[in-house]
C-alpha cells in the first residue's frame, strides 16, 4: 500500500506513531531535494571546476570559511526548477528513467572492470588500509552515514500500490536493490583505495564516481565527462523523487487525519498538490542554504538524513513486530527467514521474525551512533520532530480529535481494494477466507466466555429477522 514506511508505522503503532514516523521520513525527502541537488550541481562542475571557488566571508559578526556559494546557487536553480516542473505536472517518462538506469549499472560495471584490470594497486589498497585506517569514532560516523542507501528502499515502497502484482515484484525489487548496493559500494571503496590516495578521493566528494573514472589510463580521457554527465542526470531525477515523495507522503498523512486537510488540497488548473510542493520545497532550500555555510555542505546535510531514517525505520521494525502478532490475518506471500512459531490464545500461529529483532537492534544501535557522533543532527534531528509534534497536538486540537488515541479506520475493506486494483485477486481470496475465520473464532470465544465452565456448546444455525419472517409466511403466517 502506499505510504511507505509511514503508513506501516500507523497500521502497526497508531496515529501517533504514525505520524513520527512520516514526519522524519519528510525529513529525509526534503533532504533528498537538497542533497542529490547539491550533488547534480557536483557533476555538472566535473567540466567547469572553477565554479567549485571555496571563499571567506563574515556576516552579522560570524565568520564562514570555505563557503561554495556558486555550487549552492546552482544547486538553488535547480531545486525551484524541479519544484516548478512538479506544479505543472511535467514528470519524465519512466522509460527514459529505466533506459538511464541501465546506463547507469551498465557504466559502473565497466568502470570497475576497466578500474580493477588496469589500474588496480592491491600493495596501495594494503598500504592506506594499513596506515590510515580510521579511528573507532570515524568508523561509527561513516558507518551511520550508510543508512542514506535506505532511500532507495524507501522509494520502492512508496510505490507499491500503483505497481501491478507487489507481492512478488516488490520483495524481488527490494532483495535486488540490496544487493546491489552492497556489491557495487564494496568494489568501489575498494577500488578507488587501490587507485587514488584517500585524500584525492576526499577531495572531490562532489564528483567521485567520474573524478575515479577519469583517472584510469587510456579510457579516463572520454569515460570521465560521459560519468560526469550521466550521473548529473541520474542525482537530478533522484532529487525529483524527493520533490515527488514529500507531496505523496503529505498527502497521505493529511488523509488519515495526521496533517491538515489544507495539505491535500489541489491545483484547479494544473491538478497537483501545489501547497505541498511549495512549502517542502521550501524547506529543502532552507537545510540547502544552512548547509551551505559550512565548508562541506555535503555532510550536513547527510548528517540530518542519517537521524530521520533511523528513527523512522526503528519504528517500522516496531511495527513488523507488532503486526505479526495482532494482524495474523493478513496473506504474507514473503516473510524473512527464521520465524519462531507462537501459538495465540485464538488458536492462531504467530510468526516472531528474528530478523525482525535483529533488525530493530541493528537500526537503534545506529541511532546511538548518529547522535553519538553527528554534532548537527543530533540538534536538528530532534528540533524536526518536536517541531512536527507540536504541529500534529494543534492540529488534533484543532479538529478535536484525540491526541494519543487513534481514530477508527476500516483497514480491512481498504486492504480487500487495494489488492484488487493491484491484480493480487488470489491475496483478496485468502484475506477474505482468513477474515471469515476470524470472525467466526471470535464469535465462538464470546459465546464460550458468557457460559459456565462445563458446558457443552452445540453448533446450531443462527436465524434472523428475515429468516423468522420467511417461516412464518410459509408456515401460514403462524408464531
Amino acid at each position: 500500500m502506499a505510504g511507505g514506511g509511514q503508513f506501516y508505522v500507523l497500521r502497526g503503532l497508531g496515529d501517533f506513531w504514525g505520524f513520527v514516523a512520516g514526519w522524519a521520513v519528510l525529513l529525509d525527502f526534503t533532504i533528498d531535494i537538497a542533497l542529490f541537488a547539491l550533488a547534480s550541481a557536483g557533476y555538472i562542475n566535473f567540466f567547469i571546476p572553477v565554479l567549485n571557488t571555496h571563499v571567506d566571508f563574515h556576516l552579522l559578526g560570524l565568520s564562514f570559511s570555505g563557503v561554495q556559494p556558486i555550487l549552492i546557487l546552482e544547486a538553488t536553480f535547480l531545486v525551484v526548477m524541479l519544484t516548478l516542473l512538479n506544479i505543472l505536472g511535467v514528470r519524465e517518462s519512466t522509460r527514459f528513467n529505466e533506459i538511464l538506469g541501465a546506463m547507469d549499472i551498465v557504466s559502473e560495471s565497466a568502470i570497475l572492470f576497466f578500474g580493477f584490470l588496469f589500474a588496480f594497486n592491491p600493495t596501495l589498497l594494503i598500504h592506506q588500509m594499513t596506515t590510515s585506517w580510521p579511528d573507532p569514532f570515524h568508523l561509527a560516523y561513516g558507518a551511520s552515514l550508510a543508512i542514506i542507501s535506505f532511500v532507495g528502499l524507501e522509494s520502492i515502497s512508496q510505490a507499491s500500490q500503483e505497481t501491478i502484482r507487489p507481492g512478488k515484484v516488490v520483495p524481488r525489487t527490494s532483495i535486488a536493490l540490496i544487493l546491489t548496493v552492497l556489491i557495487y559500494a564494496l568494489a568501489f571503496s575498494n577500488l578507488s583505495l587501490g587507485m587514488l590516495p584517500w585524500q584525492s578521493i576526499a577531495a572531490h566528494n562532489g564528483d567521485p564516481i567520474a573524478w575515479l573514472a577519469s583517472h584510469i589510463p587510456i579510457l579516463g580521457l572520454f569515460v570521465g565527462p560521459y560519468v560526469a554527465l550521466l550521473g548529473a542526470t541520474l542525482l537530478l531525477i533522484s532529487s525529483n523523487s524527493g520533490v515527488f515523495g514529500a507531496s505523496r507522503i503529505t498527502y497521505s498523512m493529511s488523509r488519515f487525519d495526521l496533517l491538515p486537510r489544507w495539505f491535500a488540497k489541489v491545483h484547479p488548473k494544473f491538478r497537483t498538490p501545489i501547497r505541498t510542493l511549495t512549502v517542502f520545497s521550501g524547506i529543502a532550500l532552507l537545510e540547502l542554504w544552512l548547509a551551505g555555510l559550512s565548508s562541506n555542505a555535503y555532510d550536513v546535510l547527510a548528517n540530518m538524513y542519517a537521524f530521520g531514517a533511523a528513527t523512522a525505520y526503528m519504528l517500522v521494525f516496531v511495527s513488523l513486530l507488532v503486526l505479526r502478532f495482532v494482524d495474523p490475518w493478513t496473506p504474507r506471500p514473503f516473510k524473512v527467514p527464521l520465524n519462531i512459531r507462537l501459538r495465540g490464545k485464538d488458536g492462531e500461529t504467530r510468526l516472531l521474525p528474528i530478523a525482525g529483532v535483529l533488525g530493530f537492534l541493528g537500526i537503534s544501535s545506529i541511532l546511538f551512533l548518529v547522535v553519538l557522533t553527528h554534532s548537527i543532527g543530533r540538534i536538528a534531528g530532534p528540533a524536526w520532530i518536536i517541531l512536527g509534534i507540536l504541529i500534529y497536538s494543534w492540529y488534533r486540537r484543532h479538529r478535536k480529535l484525540p491526541i494519543r488515541k487513534s481514530l477508527r479506520r476500516n483497514w480491512e475493506k481498504e486492504q480487500l481494494l487495494v489488492y484488487e486494483d493491484a491484480g493480487e485477486h488470489d491475496l483478496a481470496d485468502e484475506f477474505r477466507e482468513n477474515l471469515e475465520r476470524k470472525r467466526r473464532l471470535h464469535h465462538e470465544t464470546e459465546r464460550e466466555s458468557v457460559l459456565p465452565i462445563g458446558t457443552k456448546v452445540l453448533d446450531v444455525p443462527i436465524h434472523t429477522n428475515s429468516d423468522n419472517e420467511h417461516r412464518r409466511k410459509r408456515n401460514g403466517g403462524a408464531k
